[in-house]
């Protein structure tokens, strides 16, 4: 079972205590989660295969290098959306499929309802997106999906994480690569993170 990467970039440290922080608006609040994600995506890509490519400068041709590999970005509807943003600023070439899962309030269980990825995988390299790995149901139920349409390579890319989602995403699909800006201590009776932010998607939209 592998272990998940936590970011110790000092910005990602100090932009996520600033969401964490009950009084940050909405605004802010969907302004930080661009930019953590952005991070946390910089990290997780750091193994992405090139091929070389040349460029010609003002001065002179040299060897330059461009991704071999085509990505997309697959946000849990809803709270994921907030995550698509910073990484797209990143990679515009990435494509972008919507998942919509639910997590039913008395079994804790992920509840599908929305599915529009093409019939075949268009991409090779698959980014979950999700501010809180909490469960980890919602997240074993996308990777189950992705999977069936043919994924090759998927990574799971959150904010928050406890260590009871990481354990189950592990358990379930131990080739899925973890990455995410702070493990928590664990989850309360309500399956919230703590300490955590609360629920991202409230938050973001200025539903709470």
């Amino acid at each position: 079972m592998g272990k998940p990467h936590i970011s110790n970039h000092p910005l990602v440290k100090h932009k996520l205590t600033l969401l964490r922080d009950k009084t940050t608006e909405s605004k802010k609040f969907r302004e930080l989660i661009r930019e953590i994600s952005l991070l946390i995506a910089y990290e997780a890509l750091s193994d992405l295969a090139v091929v070389p490519k040349p460029v010609e400068t003002p001065l002179t041709t040299t060897q330059g290098y461009k991704l071999a590999e085509p990505i997309g970005l697959i946000p849990i509807l809803r709270s994921g959306l907030g995550m698509v943003e910073g990484i797209w600023e990143m990679i515009p070439s990435a494509e972008v499929w919507h998942i919509g899962l639910f997590r039913d309030e008395e079994t804790l269980r992920p509840v599908s309802y929305y599915n529009r990825l093409p019939i075949h995988p268009t991409v090779s390299v698959c980014l979950i997106l999700d501010p809180m790995l909490a469960t980890g149901g919602s997240a074993v139920k996308a990777v189950e999906i992705l999977k069936k349409w043919g994924a090759r390579r998927i990574k799971f890319l959150g904010l928050i994480g406890a260590p009871e989602g990481v354990e189950a995403l592990n358990s379930e699909h131990p080739d899925v690569e973890i990455y995410l800006a702070a493990l928590d201590d664990h989850l309360n009776e309500r399956a919230y993170i703590v300490p955590g932010l609360g629920d991202a998607g409230d938050r973001q939209f200025g539903t709470a």
